[in-house]
């Protein structure tokens, strides 16, 4: 059997990249080599065989000799989780490293510094194989950086479906966002919306779950969750809105999830290739209404969800107006989703992806045969 080093950030750290890496090496056998931003403290979580500060200049080469002890390293980028300038460490580990990598592509940016750019394109270059998680974000790479199209393969964001049983209907219509919040989430103008609906009998309500962001709490404090709760007394639209400053667990998640009648998902972002969230609510049957971030463009157009412009909240009120009063489109939005991947597949995907890499090194029984 393949064993798997995964190379991140990880619980309990409160992230994207940390919930998706948990998600995949739970599938996965091996261990994790995570990426902590902070000093060291407290024992590991279970899995973990390495720990590698962000904050600590030069710990690279144990971090890639923790890798080395498993068949495969699946590397999770994203500018700024490693130390360095634009997280530039996790190069000089990638060339370090005597097993095949797979480097799991979190942001593909369309207009990157030119650092950025060069660092990205040697992190492909020296790479086993690269994954991204739509075909927008893979033509995104191959339009814009030097690489090998050869290396590059698409596999979905997973999901863990469903859990636990349909959620209690809620007597007014329920609007979600959730995740880290912070500037460029774009609630504020949901809230404008909200304001354009008090004319619906019953008015809907408003939930916004999740905790501020760890790094814009620690630049900005809580500066933007208290411009919504002004703006939202402006606005009259208050005694609507529900914030759960709280990080939810799988179940209690999905139970919100499906109490909800339109997820929101109104982001400023016009790079954001990938998105757990959105795809996380396509996975339990809601529909969405969203910005065109490149994500819910490829996942939405002509499918569970509806688009609006860019900060535009007469166009998102009317969009939230559609599914709630159009009978049967919400319906009709939600059997387009089709069949989601769910995270055994998904592993499946890396798993055959790890095996094709073995096979062609040199001297495999593999290689020989091809």
């Amino acid at each position: 059997m393949r064993t798997y080093g995964f190379l991140s950030t990880h619980p309990p750290t409160r992230c994207g990249l940390a919930t998706f890496n948990a998600a995949l090496a739970a599938e996965l056998d091996g261990g994790i080599v995570r990426v902590l931003d902070g000093s060291i403290a407290g024992q590991a979580p279970p899995g973990v065989v390495h720990t590698w500060s962000s904050r600590s200049r030069g710990g690279w080469p144990a971090a890639a000799a923790a890798l080395d002890g498993f068949d495969v390293a699946i590397v999770q980028h994203e500018y700024g989780i490693y130390p360095g300038a634009d997280g530039e460490e996790v190069l000089p580990l990638l060339r370090r490293l005597t097993v095949p990598s797979i480097v799991v592509l979190h942001t593909v940016l369309t207009h990157p510094s030119e650092r950025q750019r060069s660092l990205l394109t040697q992190i492909v270059g020296a790479a086993g194989a690269v994954v991204t998680m739509t075909h927008t974000a893979r033509e995104r790479l191959l339009a814009g950086y030097p690489v090998d199209p050869s290396k590059v393969t698409v596999i979905p964001h997973g999901t863990a479906g469903p859990v636990g049983g349909p959620a209690a209907r809620r007597e007014r219509p329920h609007l979600l966002t959730w995740g880290l919040i912070g500037p460029g989430k774009g609630i504020e103008w949901t809230l404008r919306a909200l304001a354009r609906l008090r004319d619906l009998e019953p008015a809907p309500t408003y939930t916004v779950a999740g905790r501020t962001h760890p790094k814009v709490l620690e630049l900005h404090g809580e500066a933007y969750r208290a411009g919504l709760h002004q703006l939202g007394a402006e606005l009259g639209v208050a005694h609507t809105v529900d914030y759960q400053q709280v990080y939810h667990d799988q179940a209690a998640l999905g139970a919100l999830i499906r109490s909800a009648d339109v997820v929101v998902l109104p982001y400023d972002s016009r790079e954001q290739v990938t998105s757990g969230v959105l795809i996380e609510a396509v996975a339990a049957g809601v529909p969405v209404v969203a910005t065109p971030f490149p994500h819910a463009v490829e996942l939405l157009t002509d499918g569970p969800g509806l688009l609006v412009p860019y900060r535009d909240p007469k166009a998102l009120a009317k969009a939230i107006r559609r599914l709630l009063t159009v009978p049967g489109l919400a319906a009709r939005l939600s059997r387009n989703s089709g069949a989601q991947l769910r995270w055994p597949a998904v592993a499946r995907g890396y798993a055959e992806l790890a095996d094709r890499l073995l096979a062609a090194r040199p001297g495999t029984v593999g290689a020989a045969a091809a």
